[in-house]
């Protein structure tokens, strides 16, 4: 009888992690993709661009290129491991939306607007912390 309930209850769990299919990488890189991760890194990227002779400036971005899809890939397993197939799906359709699609398009603007505001912040964070390390 234990046997019999023990390998009932392994059915039902193994059924419940079956059931939790996982997205495919092609599904979350979209929504990366889409959720505007792109635009804050591109602004990041217009911010150091400056800040690199002009002659190194095109070997630049092909690194930060490249380091950004490498980033890009483990954010992916990352969500392969915390979201399921259907949660993506939501994502993905949310993504689509007309609000989803102002979001990617604002994403890269909204992302320059606050760190220039948080710049301006510096030095008062910069204050607080060093009233409190004392």
């Amino acid at each position: 009888m234990k046997k019999l309930l023990i390998a009932f209850m392994f059915a039902c769990v193994s059924q419940f992690v079956y059931s939790q299919e996982q997205p495919s990488r092609e599904e979350v890189l979209q929504v990366i993709e889409k959720s505007g991760a792109g635009g804050q890194m591109s602004a990041a990227k217009k911010q150091i661009l400056p800040m690199i002779p002009q002659d190194k400036q095109a070997a630049f971005i092909i690194e930060f290129d490249a380091f950004l899809k490498k980033a890009n890939e483990k954010t992916v397993d990352i969500y392969i491991k915390e979201y399921t197939k259907e949660d993506v799906k939501a994502m993905l359709a949310f993504y689509n939306s007309p609000v989803g699609k102002k979001m990617t398009e604002k994403a890269e603007m909204i992302a320059t607007q606050s760190q220039e505001a948080m710049a301006g912040l510096q030095a008062e964070i910069q204050a607080m912390m060093m009233k409190y390390m004392q």
